[in-house]
C-alpha cells in the first residue's frame, strides 16, 4: 500500500506540472467556457484513468500478494517435506548407528573373548616355559652346588694334607732343634772340660816350674 500511494503521488505531481501545458497546446483558440468544460472533462477522464490504473495496481498487488502467499505455502510445504525427510533420515541414521553399534559391540566382545583366550594360552605357555626354565635352573644350581661341594671337599682334603705336612715338618724341625740343642750342650760341656783341664795343667806347670 505504501508503494501504491507513492506511485499515485508521483502521478499527481506529474499531471499537475504538465496539465496546463497540455491544455494550452490543444485549446488556445477555444473560448473560456468550452475550455473550462473540456478541462473538466479531461480532469474527469484523468481521474477515471487514475482510478483505473489504481485498480489495476491493486489487482497487480493482490496478484503479487497471492503469488507470495502461494510461494510461502510452497516454501512451508517444502519445509515440512524437508523436515519430514530429515526426520526420516535421522531415524534411519539412528537405526543404522544402533545396528552398527550393536555389531561393533558384538565384534568387540568376540575380539575380547579371542584376546582373552589368546592371553590365557600365552599365559599358560609362559607359565610352562617359566616352570621348565625354573626346573632347569634348579638342576643347574643343584649340579653347581654338588660341584662346589666336591671342590670344597677336595680343598678341605688338600688343606688336611697340607696340615699333615706342616705337622710332619714341625715334628722334624722340633727333632732337629732337639738334636742341635743336645749337640750344643755337649759342645759346651766338652769345651768347659777342655778349658778347665788346660787351666789345671797350666797351673800345675807354673807351680812346678822353678823360680
Amino acid at each position: 500500500m505504501a508503494v501504491e500511494q507513492q506511485h499515485l503521488e508521483e502521478i499527481g505531481v506529474y499531471v499537475q506540472a504538465h496539465i496546463a501545458d497540455w491544455l494550452a497546446e490543444q485549446s488556445l483558440a477555444k473560448p473560456p467556457v468550452v475550455y473550462e468544460i473540456e478541462l473538466r472533462e479531461r480532469m474527469v477522464r484523468i481521474e477515471e484513468e487514475l482510478k483505473h490504473q489504481r485498480e489495476l495496481m491493486k489487482q497487480g498487488f493482490e496478484l503479487m500478494e497471492r503469488r507470495f502467499e502461494q510461494v510461502d505455502k510452497r516454501l512451508e510445504a517444502t519445509q515440512e517435506q524437508m523436515d519430514k525427510r530429515f526426520e526420516a533420515m535421522q531415524e534411519q541414521m539412528d537405526k543404522r548407528f544402533k545396528a552398527m553399534q550393536e555389531q561393533m559391540d558384538k565384534r568387540f566382545e568376540a575380539m575380547q573373548k579371542q584376546m582373552d583366550k589368546r592371553f590365557e594360552a600365552m599365559q599358560e605357555q609362559m607359565d610352562k616355559h617359566f616352570e621348565a626354565a625354573r626346573e632347569q635352573m634348579d638342576r643347574h644350581f643343584e649340579a653347581m652346588q654338588e660341584q662346589t661341594n666336591k671342590r670344597f671337599e677336595q680343598v678341605d682334603k688338600r688343606f688336611e694334607a697340607m696340615d699333615k705336612r706342616f705337622e710332619a715338618m714341625q715334628e722334624q724341625m722340633d727333632r732337629r732343634f732337639d738334636d742341635l740343642t743336645r749337640r750344643i750342650d755337649r759342645f759346651m760341656i766338652w769345651s768347659f772340660g777342655i778349658t778347665a783341664s788346660t787351666a789345671l795343667i797350666v797351673i800345675t806347670v807354673l807351680k812346678a816350674w822353678p823360680a
